[in-house]
């Protein structure tokens, strides 16, 4: 493997709601990096297509869905690009959570996932970049530099996302948030096409108790140790 003219790549792996985009963002910043969360492309798809009435059973018809539509990375001044559809910027339209649930249903499929892949290798390809998702360790980015499978308890879990609802002033019931959170952990772990688990040679890191500045110091850390050869 050549040397990346940007950086090293730092893929973050692990399972819905354990926080990897508002850890990956830090690290981001932390490195002066470029940050790319993959579940934001494929809710994007899950958003076209349920607004283009497609069957989302139909794996032919969200193929042709994603291959007909025009994606696009704009700079916004931070180190997240704007992911942009068909022109129009996605921001809160893709954080619905029928749509996450959409999402779910639409990466199962092969020839989906393959799609993405090369799109997200192509962003990333020249490093410089954090990068989170559920296969990037594994699949995406099999040869990148750091790898970490960032966990924490289902309870864990759903306590935060609760408490990111209560945030937006929206009504929660934690017991049905644990239960999505359970299902989506066996979909994403017994799903045939790239299943979520950790890389070989990751780093494994349960933030159960962990705040979100002690995750970020644990993996800046691994970053720089990697990149002056101590790890």
């Amino acid at each position: 493997m050549g040397k990346r003219p940007k950086g090293i790549i730092v893929a973050i792996d692990g399972p819905a709601g354990v926080g990897k985009s508002t850890v990956g963002r830090l690290v981001a910043v932390r490195l002066n990096y470029s940050f790319i969360s993959t579940g934001r492309m494929y809710r994007a798809l899950a958003w076209k297509a349920l607004n283009s009435g497609v069957d989302l059973e139909n794996e032919a018809a969200l193929m042709k869905t994603a291959l007909g539509t025009r994606w696009e990375f704009k700079a916004a001044g931070g180190p997240e690009p704007q992911l942009c559809v068909d022109g129009r910027i996605l921001g809160a339209e893709i954080t619905d959570e029928t749509v996450g649930k959409t999402s779910s249903a639409v990466s199962r499929f092969a020839a989906v996932r393959k799609f993405m892949c090369e799109m997200q290798r192509a962003v990333g390809a020249e490093g410089g970049v954090v990068m989170e998702g559920r296969d990037i360790g594994t699949n995406v980015f099999p040869d990148a530099e750091v790898k970490i499978y960032l966990d924490a308890s289902p309870q864990a879990r759903a306590r935060r996302r609760a408490m990111q609802l209560k945030g937006r002033g929206l009504a929660v019931d934690r017991a049905k948030i644990l239960d999505f959170i359970m299902k989506r952990d066996r979909q994403d772990s017994e799903r045939k096409n790239n299943p979520l688990k950790k890389a070989d040679d990751g780093h494994y890191l349960d933030s159960t108790d962990l705040g979100i500045k002690q995750v970020v110091e644990k993996i800046v850390r691994l970053v720089k140790d990697r990149v002056e050869g101590r790890g």
